[in-house]
């Protein structure tokens, strides 16, 4: 394997020596998502100052874009020798566990505010402070706050920034194998009512990416308010397709509790029935605002990570499939700022290669494409599609060598990009398909090459829906992976079911 130094775009050579972690504490900084939203709101209780409560927008939008371009791009990657230790230190897991409390600590505190209550009036009568807090000069925290009607959809619209950046909280939780990091990924998704992201994103986008049949990777041309609209709707409907494909397996319909959309949406079902039985239906259209903008906050993410991208087709003609994704399918930013806010998801080229990895680890590759700035900074360019085009496009031409047949245009417009980036007269487009195995003897266990989950023909797997004892062959050809989701069937490669109970 290449030296890691040698992989980066944005590491310095030598970096990797004696490497430990100078962010490992850093992290924790995004926590002050959800904290900077609670210190807004006491600001305003002491202030009265209405902008104090657009603290959502002003972070994403303003501070935390001036940050990335004060405190430049990130200098530490991590070196393979050191990748499984960092991947089993439990301290990385808690401080995204700690997240989530915090979301819904905001969650309700503005479900308070809107419907009219001072939510520290409630705390500090729970704990019996609010005499002394009178008597102290705190009376400011507790009093009648009297938002308007205005004030109120500010508020709403930064908590849908702290319900928007839990989704990747739900993101990084919802790749790991552990049962309980999953279930926690779905209460993550809960406020934002996009629970059906948990299988849409693992097994929809993951399979897909960077390929027209994908909703979640955007088109050269495409703007974001025309991506939107099929983005949504197109995810919606590849969760349900992918999840009753599963129950059809097992031979039933998907409208079973361990149907995984159902579920996650039975949460959101559940969390607004309590807000609108405690605060009343005065809190709907504002839970409507944290709902719409929380999972465009995702939308617009997601916009930014695949804008043209293309993955060609490889392999004989009648067999053909979209060549593996590689690190030159996403837009990467490596910005140590947002780094941290976003645990890591800027480093998008290791994250699609390697799902279940931790984010961590996650590291910078010189051969992924990069934005001219961080995640947040480059959302609010998308939301000007001029700009975004004009500072865009011919980064995604450049980065196919000139070669704009190469990139995933947006249908109707091929024209209009041919005529402004002439196409070469040859296309260099490699064919060949070099992951695919051949099966020449029966398979009674095969091992996915990228995250090591194994399917063994004597256990088969409940959960996809095959039974124990089904047979290799009867797993379906355009099955792939259910951890990480990048690999094909026929990219698993075969191993002795006997060496498998050793390793146990």
């Amino acid at each position: 394997m290449a030296d890691t130094a040698d992989m980066t775009g944005t590491i310095p050579e030598g970096s990797t020596d004696n490497w430990k972690d100078r962010k490992r504490y850093l992290w924790l900084l995004g926590l002050m998502v959800p904290g900077f939203g609670l210190l807004a709101v006491v600001a305003y209780a002491r202030t009265d100052w209405w902008w104090l409560l657009l603290a959502g927008p002003m972070l994403v939008n303003v501070i935390i874009p001036l940050l990335d371009l004060a405190f430049g791009l990130d200098p530490a990657n991590p070196p393979d020798d050191v990748i499984e230790e960092l991947e089993n230190d439990k301290y990385y897991r808690w401080v995204v566990f700690m997240y989530l409390p915090l979301q819904f600590v905001i969650f309700f505190a503005v479900m308070a505010l809107v419907a009219g209550y001072n939510p520290f009036t409630w705390v500090s009568d729970l704990v019996g402070a609010s005499a002394w807090l009178s008597a102290n000069g705190g009376e400011w925290l507790i009093r009648d706050l009297g938002m308007t009607w205005w004030e109120k959809v500010f508020i709403a619209f930064s908590a849908a920034g702290v319900m928007g950046i839990g989704i990747n909280t739900a993101h990084e939780l919802g790749h790991k194998k552990e049962s309980v990091e999953r279930w926690l990924s779905k209460i993550a998704l809960a406020p934002t009512f996009y629970g059906h992201f948990y299988i849409e994103h693992n097994r929809g986008h993951h399979v897909r990416v960077a390929t027209p049949e994908d909703p979640a990777s955007s088109r050269l041309g495409e703007s974001f308010y025309r991506f939107w609209p099929r983005t949504v709707s197109g995810s919606f409907k590849s969760a349900w397709e992918l999840e009753a494909k599963r129950y059809k397996r097992k031979g039933t319909h998907p409208f079973h509790l361990g149907n995984d959309v159902l579920n996650a949406w039975l949460m959101s079902v559940v969390l607004y029935g309590a807000a609108i039985a405690i605060f009343g239906w005065q809190v709907i259209p504002y839970a409507l605002i944290i709902i719409v903008a929380g999972f465009s906050l995702l939308e617009i993410i997601n916009y930014l990570e695949h804008y043209g991208m293309l993955r060609q087709k490889v392999g004989p003609e009648g067999k053909q499939r979209y060549e593996r994704v590689l690190p030159m399918h996403s837009w990467n930013s490596n910005n140590i700022v947002t780094n941290i806010f976003l645990y890591h998801l800027q480093r998008h080229s290791d994250h699609h290669a390697n799902p279940t990895r931790r984010y961590q680890t996650l590291r910078d590759f010189k051969e992924a494409p990069a934005l001219p700035t961080g995640y947040a900074g480059s959302l609010t360019l998308a939301l000007f599609p001029p700009l975004w085009r004009k500072v865009m496009d011919k980064r995604v031409v450049d980065h196919f060598g000139g070669d704009v047949t190469l990139a995933n245009i947006q249908p109707g417009k091929e024209a209009r990009y041919f005529a402004k980036f002439p196409p070469p007269a040859e296309h260099e487009v490699h064919t060949e398909d070099r992951f695919a195995q051949t099966y020449l003897t029966e398979v009674l266990a095969a091992k996915c090459p990228g995250c090591s989950y194994v399917y063994e023909v004597a256990a088969g797997d409940e959960h996809e829906g095959f039974p124990a004892g089904t047979a290799w062959n009867d797993i379906p050809d355009d099955w792939t992976c259910p951890d990480c989701g990048v690999r094909d069937k026929i990219d698993f490669v075969p191993v002795d079911p006997a060496t498998l109970k050793v390793d146990a």
